[in-house]
């Protein structure tokens, strides 16, 4: 594992130590490290949805679509339930 070190202002410092110590975890690297991933997952939400929103128009989500979804999903709960 690579090392990095950072440079905080005591008032980070010490909002990272009250972080560690009110969420449990093990030392101040753990939370970082908890930080950085919530990022990268946040990066990846955001690309994704860049993605969806510059791709094509295929359908028209208006109520007659979202009712449809609705039946299929009433006619799943059903069929579990009779088998």
């Amino acid at each position: 594992m690579a090392t990095m070190n950072i440079s905080l202002p005591d008032q980070l410092r010490a909002f990272i130590d009250d972080q560690v110590a009110e969420h449990g975890y093990g030392t101040s690297s753990e939370y970082i490290r908890m930080l950085v991933r919530k990022e990268q997952a946040l990066a990846k939400v955001r690309a994704l949805v860049m993605e969806g929103g510059a791709s094509p128009i295929v359908g028209v989500a208006d109520e007659a679509y979202f009712e449809s979804k609705r039946e299929y999903v009433r006619q799943r709960a059903a069929a579990r339930k009779a088998g």
